[in-house]
């Protein structure tokens, strides 16, 4: 997948968040859409048929990342799209929950862009 044609979804809903994680994605080529919470990820999913990619907070108004999490995967129009979450949830339950609903990978803030990178590169998305 060659990553100019990759378009990741933020869902966050931190404006800062939303703005750190978009200036990593695009510094390396992703396109980017954001939603300020789950619903608003599901819609944008909708609008756009190709996301590649959703990075997740867990805690948010409205709809949490988990509930997102589910919702998608109970979906099969979805079930290509890779899951990141990227939150606060350190606990090791969390983490567990999380794969268990179908997250593919967990990122734990705070963080730094190599640690997003690494993660998409594990999944493909960047070039090794």
């Amino acid at each position: 997948m060659s990553q100019s044609s990759v378009h990741a979804l933020i869902i966050d809903d931190s404006r800062a968040m939303r703005a750190i994680l978009k200036r990593v994605l695009h510094g390396v080529g992703f396109r980017t859409s954001e939603a300020a919470n789950g619903l608003e990820g599901l819609e944008c999913l909708k609008e756009h048929d190709d996301i590649s990619i959703a990075l997740v907070d867990w805690n948010m108004p409205q709809m949490n990342g988990y509930e997102f999490v589910r919702a998608v995967r109970s979906d099969p129009e979805n079930r290509d799209l890779w899951l990141m979450m990227v939150t606060t949830e350190t606990e090791m339950s969390r983490v567990v929950k999380a794969m268990a609903a179908g997250a593919n990978e967990y990122v734990m803030k705070p963080f730094t862009e190599d640690v997003i990178i690494d993660k998409l590169r594990l999944l493909g998305l960047v070039a090794a």
